[in-house]
């Protein structure tokens, strides 16, 4: 998809659609007020006859309106006006672009400038459009016999706010779309079934994001070098799975050799069954998405690279598969990770921790400014939260108010659970130096409490997605989440 910046009188510009704002109450913005005198009162008339009240999310489309060059204007509902934030300003943008995907609008032509949000600027708003239409024009087919049909929309414009402004707007495009692809990618790797996206397939993904970009670099390390690095907890999750397990690092250089870079490590249980302590059939199918912390950091990383930031990142995706079988971890059984403490698997279905908190040590290594770990990881996070924000957890209180103006910034949201010492004894063990799990309360925080015992020398932050990472039902499918949110944390950190 083609943006730009398009100057000129609403009534001039040439497009199949014109997008308009209309206030609550049906109060004009300035762009309608301009084509209602164009089209002599039609806008105007509409509301009048009650046909559109300019309620936040609502759209009305006019056909061939007179006067103007655009072939049809959408009429959107802004809501009202002293409460027009950037939320408002994103219903606004997501139901207009689901409007026009009804009549497969070829170009799209966005006339809001003077709608601007109380919390955000007009780029802000340049980039939240591009990367809103990325993510509307996604369309899973893979694995179709028949592929859907592509988006008709193939360009989209907004106008300049001030002369000399437009390469700013121009950047917010790219900026936008950049993070759009992206979360498409994560959705793309979430949606494919767990016979295609395996942890080798997760690897292959790696490794062509790395020979697509001279900034970026991957190192794939097999299940005999992660034995001889002692990772027997990551191991122990595999065992039972014909699928090798993959240690994926993706190392991103933006800034010199010698800075020390920030790290995003993602859950990536390509299939779970939950092991011996086999889960229930019924949605078992959508254990395909416990990768979705792994496809999450994926994405983030070819962003980063689109982006140019200038920092260095590593990426590091723990790949598995949970199956029950012959040599399946079996409950009660106790393995050494690689950080040399033992935890005894009182649960097989508790894997996400197991392979984690190897692939958190490793990282070490690297020494990292910062490291983040995304993934599926509790059903209490799903109890807690439903679907709208991401569980967060952190050992620094600086690193977490950070990812929570983030999540705010880019309408990702995180919320913040504590990770009090008062928790930890749930993990004792008879046997071993941890349990993995910590009985049947506060599931999400005991979860997070097991990761921190392998990053007590980091700035470490925990964002469980369990809740926001698919959606279920007739909706079923990968939401891309947290991308953005990694994407907006990482553009605010320095070298």
């Amino acid at each position: 998809m083609r943006y730009s910046v398009k100057g000129g009188s609403p009534d001039k510009i040439v497009t199949e659609c014109i997008v308009v704002a209309i206030w609550g109450n049906g109060r004009l913005s300035d762009e309608a007020k301009i084509l209602d005198t164009k089209t002599k009162k039609l806008i105007s008339g509409l509301i009048r006859s009650g046909d559109l009240k300019g309620n936040l999310g609502e759209t009305h489309l006019i056909y061939h309106p007179p006067g103007i060059k655009s072939k049809r204007i959408l009429l959107a509902g802004a809501g009202e006006k002293k409460k027009f934030n950037g939320a408002s300003a994103n219903k606004l943008i997501i139901s207009a672009f689901k409007a026009c995907l009804k009549i497969e609008s070829a170009s799209i032509h966005f006339c809001i400038n003077s709608c601007e949000p109380s919390d955000r600027d007009r780029y802000w708003i340049a980039s939240r459009i591009s990367q809103e239409a990325e993510i509307a024009g996604y369309r899973y087919g893979t694995t179709k016999s028949k592929k859907p049909k592509a988006w008709a929309t193939k360009t989209v414009s907004i106008p300049p706010k001030v002369s000399g402004h437009r390469k700013s707007l121009e950047s917010s495009l790219k900026r936008g779309q950049a993070i759009g692809k992206a979360v498409n990618v994560a959705r793309e790797l979430g949606n494919l079934p767990g016979n295609i996206c395996t942890p080798t397939y997760l690897a292959e993904q790696a490794t062509s994001l790395a020979n697509k970009n001279r900034r970026v670099s991957a190192k794939i390390l097999s299940e005999k070098q992660m034995a001889r690095l002692g990772m027997g907890s990551l191991l122990s999750v595999s065992a039972g799975s014909a699928e090798e397990a993959k240690l994926i690092v993706i190392e991103y250089s933006g800034a010199k050799a010698n800075t020390r870079p920030h790290a995003i490590v993602g859950k990536g249980i390509t299939f779970d069954t939950g092991g011996i302590s086999l889960k229930s059939s019924g949605g078992m199918d959508e254990m395909k998405f416990d990768m979705c912390g792994a496809a999450s950091v994926i994405a983030t990383m070819g962003c980063v690279a689109e982006l140019k930031l200038p920092i260095n990142v590593v990426g590091l995706v723990a790949a598995a598969e949970n199956m029950p079988g012959s040599k399946a971890t079996k409950p009660g059984d106790i393995v050494t990770t690689m950080s040399g403490k033992t935890v005894e698997i009182l649960n097989t279905d508790a894997e996400g921790r197991l392979v984690l908190c190897d692939a958190l040590t490793y990282v070490e290594r690297f020494k990292p400014q910062t490291v983040i770990d995304i993934a599926t990881l509790t059903g209490a996070a799903v109890a807690t939260f439903g679907s709208y924000v991401n569980a967060l957890l952190s050992n620094n209180q600086s690193l977490a108010e950070t990812i929570i103006e983030s999540g705010e910034q880019c309408l990702d949201r995180a919320w913040q659970l504590p990770l009090w010492d008062d928790y930890q004894h749930l993990l004792n063990s008879n046997f071993a130096d941890i349990a993995n799990i910590g009985g049947p309360r506060a599931g999400t925080i005991t979860a997070a409490c097991f990761l921190s015992r392998f990053t007590k020398n980091q700035k470490w932050a925990h964002l469980d997605i369990a809740g926001s990472a698919w959606h279920s039902g007739a909706q079923k499918g990968a939401t891309g989440r947290p991308v953005s949110l990694l994407v907006e944390y990482l553009s605010k950190q320095k070298a």
